[in-house]
């Protein structure tokens, strides 16, 4: 997926940015065997699960998955499917992977790692982990009267930790953002207008040395490599082949009536080379970064290589332009 851009401004500032999601535009992803998000999701959940799938205690995550299974049918072919309620045995599917939940039986054919994955798990976070195993996006519930964040169901964090924001409210997970006053102080009315009738959706990013798709906290990420001379500030050092582009698209899925939302966040990296291929796509993120706070900066992590991630973006417009 190609990252746009055009939301990318300046002066940078922490705020909300949000925009209607386009009508019929998916805001599911599914996985396919194989895929990147698909391994690094089975490496978090196969080691600590408990840091992914979180709930409050007597959280019934039910019409949660029931709603992500509608959505999937939205979308075309479902890759999430929960029936049989009627009858009172649950089955939740995952048809692409070729795994089932049948109540409590495990049943497929698809990839034996996946079945002993979910087999090696607790019963009641088996429907979670399936659910997380069928997307590429990971989720989480905000409730709109309460703004709090009751389940969440995140593989993928972005230097946060799912299992220590679960149960607070809106205003409390972004206590640590930098310079993210505004977002708290919109908190409330925040989680009451993304909790409507209509969808809506954002786009983050930063640059990181660490290329992983998962960056829970607990996990030491990479480190910036040190320039090869003290003068080295033209970006064409080991700083450019360490760079990568992190992105999150991140959505919210109504569930119609329960003044709930289903938030979606969809996580990208590539290397920065591959990611800003035109002058404009350098231009903008040079300037964003440019006017970012000391805060900000040292909140993203780019504090010590803000001149030498400018350098190489001020070169790199410049070879895009004359490549035109």
């Amino acid at each position: 997926m190609t990252f746009d851009f055009s939301p990318v401004t300046a002066p940078f500032r922490m705020q909300p940015g949000l925009r209607r999601v386009a009508p019929g535009a998916a805001q599911l992803t599914p996985n396919a065997p194989g895929s990147r998000h698909l391994r690094e999701k089975m490496a978090v959940l196969g080691s600590t699960p408990e840091r992914a799938l979180c709930a409050i205690p007597g959280f019934d995550e039910a019409p949660v998955l029931r709603a992500l299974a509608i959505e999937a049918a939205r979308i075309g072919e479902p890759a999430f499917v929960v029936d049989g309620e009627r009858s009172g045995r649950v089955r939740f599917a995952a048809p692409f992977l070729g795994w089932a939940l049948d109540g409590d039986a495990l049943r497929g054919d698809g990839d034996p790692a996946i079945g002993a994955l979910l087999a090696a798990l607790r019963p009641g976070q088996r429907a979670a982990a399936l659910l997380s195993l069928a997307f590429a996006e990971d989720f989480a519930l905000l409730d709109g009267p309460s703004t709090t964040v009751p389940w969440l169901a995140v593989c993928l964090p972005s230097r946060w930790a799912p299992e220590e924001k679960v149960g607070l409210p809106f205003a409390a997970i972004h206590a640590p953002v930098a310079d993210g006053e505004l977002v708290r102080a919109a908190s409330a009315s925040l989680a009451r207008f993304v909790t409507g009738e209509d969808r809506w959706e954002r786009a983050v990013w930063t640059v990181t040395a660490d290329p992983r798709l998962h960056h829970h906290p607990a996990h030491a990420g990479s480190a910036w490599p040190a320039p090869r001379t003290p003068d080295a500030l033209d970006g064409r050092d080991d700083f450019a082949a360490a760079a990568s582009f992190r992105s999150e698209r991140q959505t919210f899925v109504p569930i119609a009536g329960s003044g709930q939302a289903i938030f979606t966040i969809f996580v990208e990296s590539v290397p920065l080379a591959d990611a800003v291929t035109s002058a404009d796509a350098a231009r903008r993120l040079h300037d964003a970064i440019a006017s970012m706070t000391p805060a900000v900066l040292a909140y993203k992590r780019l504090d010590g290589v803000r001149d030498r991630l400018l350098a190489w973006l001020v070169a790199r417009e410049a070879d895009a332009s004359t490549q035109r």
